[in-house]
């Protein structure tokens, strides 16, 4: 008996950032009549439905879509680019047998290609070259296939999967085509080598059900919610499934509602079969991992590995003065049920309660992972305060291991002396330089990731904002000596008031200011950056003595520098660990753990004594 579902095709869409995976899926929609959005929402990259997608050009979480071409059901899965939402990518990759890699035509295969495409040739998933964005000016696609081969070579791939089909393609022109030198006339020659290329799904529809939940999702009225792919049997609305969990635990649920995906949502079935791929509310407790089957014929899926996270944040309600001004939800109840709430369908993310009320560290893949969600919480209109990040150490044969990660570079030629000497400072090894035309460079280098909290700004500032870097995540490796990366202390309000200009001009020969007149501060809050390397207590609200021959009127007269305005991973990045970022819907503020000047004080001179009898 034929176990395959021959009507059925899975395949995943992978790539580095902003090669095009999300466009060409318009283009395919748009082929198959699949594309039907109202007129007041996004008319492009209509599977990044998050706001904060749309605004950064970026997908962040892994989508499910499918479209029907010559009576096939052809089931595409949009995966994220970029390094810190690589466990997306690592788990919806076993939904698939086939897997579109998709190229930029102008800057070849680029470090998260590499990260994705070792994923999918580990799973023994047959790819398809998609060498995308034809219609750029520059673009070099022989050469790009040929370095596509040589990153297939090293990454181990078998000699089936070496011999992968290349389509040529303008995701937003919407065209496809077979040949180099030829321009489509429309996307079809993409779904054509989908029919042909990638195997049918293994389906034993009569054996008893086996799913392994590979994503979560939540609804409001039915509970937690599994997606993944059915292998084996059928599922029906309304039956009672078990849920066989990693640590071998067994609980039974209710599959409340079974929904297929269709074109840009959901259809809701009676039945679902081995071989599609489906969505399942009402499975209280599921995890990603979980094996559903029948209560009668238990038979676990080898558990999923993911990788660990890297880096971990602080995060507590927010007790300054100014708190509860600005958001609605202030309390560590609510703080604790979001971000409980976050972890049951963000894989990469762990969360730890710590002692004291309403502190809760926070573990992540990366320093963008752990930001996206805190922007979105402040949009939902939380406020809270968080600390510096801080990478997570491992220990191996009583040797302290760090997260290193895989750093490209593509800069002007005139600008390589000021970037060699910052990432000297950053203890990164050069791996691999290479001449790309007359004028620019591309370095390859291995860098602590602790060496890039806050590298971007200063990296785009000695390339004048011509600089492009991507950076995955590359293993762990011994720690390295890494000096302190902010040279600059702060300059700290003294006591809580309106900013004045007066105050301000006075302050401006000490550095530099975060905050403009007018402003509202507290004692503790940090008003600028001090032009030395010490932190300095400052008055930015002290206002001028008037007197017959002074009126407060000349306070005009002040010219002010434009304050520094700060983004919320600017924020993140700049903090030092005694510090902490306030993050409100309408403000980001930095300001001093220990509010109080003489407190702290205190508290560093207690630092100081106990070091000095540690020494001793």
């Amino acid at each position: 008996m034929n176990n395959t579902r021959q009507d059925v095709r899975n395949v995943a869409i992978i790539a580095h950032v902003d090669h095009g995976k999300t466009t060409i899926v318009d283009s395919l929609l748009k082929f198959a009549g699949e594309f039907k959005v109202k007129e007041d929402q996004a008319q492009d990259t209509v599977l990044d439905s998050n706001p904060l997608e749309r605004e950064r050009g970026i997908t962040i979480l892994a989508k499910c879509t499918s479209i029907g071409y010559k009576g096939h059901t052809i089931n595409i899965v949009d995966t994220p680019g970029h390094a810190d939402f690589g466990s997306e990518v690592e788990r919806v990759l076993r939904m698939v047998d086939g897997a579109i890699l998709m190229v930029d035509a102008v800057e070849g295969p680029m470090p998260q290609t590499r990260f994705v495409l070792r994923k999918a040739l580990a799973l023994g998933l047959r790819p398809i070259v998609v060498i995308n964005k034809m219609d750029r000016d520059h673009v070099r696609p022989s050469e790009v296939v040929d370095e596509v081969f040589t990153l297939f070579m090293e990454l181990g791939a078998t000699d089936e999967q070496l011999d992968f089909p290349i389509i040529y393609a303008s995701g937003r022109a919407g065209w496809a085509s077979l040949k180099m030198e030829e321009q489509g006339k429309d996307i079809a020659p993409i779904l054509d080598t989908i029919l042909a290329h990638v195997p049918a799904p293994e389906a034993r529809p009569d054996a008893p059900l086996q799913m392994q939940v590979t994503m979560l999702d939540y609804n409001n009225f039915l509970g937690h919610v599994g997606i993944g792919r059915i292998l084996a049997g059928n599922i029906q609305k309304g039956q009672t499934v078990a849920l066989m969990h990693h640590d071998g635990s067994v609980t039974q649920a209710k599959a409340a509602k079974i929904e297929r995906f269709l074109g840009l949502g959901k259809v809701e079935v009676e039945k679902a079969e081995a071989g599609d791929i489906v969505s399942i509310a009402g499975l209280e407790g599921v995890d990603v991992g979980d094996t559903i089957c029948r209560p009668d014929a238990l038979n676990a899926l080898p558990p999923l590995s993911i990788d660990a996270p890297t880096m971990s944040m602080d995060f507590m309600v927010n007790d300054s003065p100014f708190s509860g001004k600005e958001g609605k939800f202030v309390t560590s109840r609510h703080l604790k049920n979001r971000l409980e709430k976050e972890a049951q369908t963000n894989v990469g993310l762990k969360v730890e309660q710590l002692e004291g009320e309403g502190k809760f560290k926070v573990y992540g893949r990366g320093e963008l992972h752990l930001t996206i969600l805190i922007e979105n919480m402040r949009r939902e209109g939380f406020e809270l305060a968080v600390s510096s990040p801080e990478v997570i150490y491992k220990e191996e044969n009583g040797q302290i291991l760090e997260p290193m990660e895989y750093l490209i570079l593509d800069i002007k030629s005139e600008h390589q002396g000021a970037v060699f000497t910052l990432l000297g400072t950053r203890a990164a090894k050069l791996e691999n330089m290479v001449s790309e035309g007359e004028d620019r460079l591309r370095l390859e280098y291995l860098i602590p990731s602790r060496a890039l909290i806050g590298f971007k700004n200063e990296f785009l500032t000695n390339t004048r904002g011509t600089g492009i870097m991507h950076h995955s995540f590359h293993g762990y490796y011994p720690k390295v000596n890494l000096p302190d990366l902010r040279h600059n202390g702060v300059l700290i309000a003294k006591e809580d008031g309106e900013t004045t200009p007066y105050a301000l001009y006075a302050l401006e020969n000490n550095g530099e200011l975060f905050l403009g007149p007018g402003e509202k501060v507290y004692a503790g809050q940090i008003v600028g950056q001090n032009s030395r390397d010490n932190d300095l207590v400052v008055n930015p609200c002290k206002a001028k003595h008037l007197s017959n021959m002074r009126s407060k009127a000349s306070d005009e007269s002040y010219v002010l520098t434009p304050p520094r305005q700060m983004s919320l991973e600017q924020a993140v990045e700049y903090i030092a660990p005694d510090e902490l970022a306030e993050i409100t819907p309408a403000s980001i503020r930095l300001r001093k753990k220990i509010l109080s000047h003489l407190l702290r004080k205190r508290t560093e001179k207690a630092a100081e004594i106990a070091e000095e009898e540690a020494a001793a």
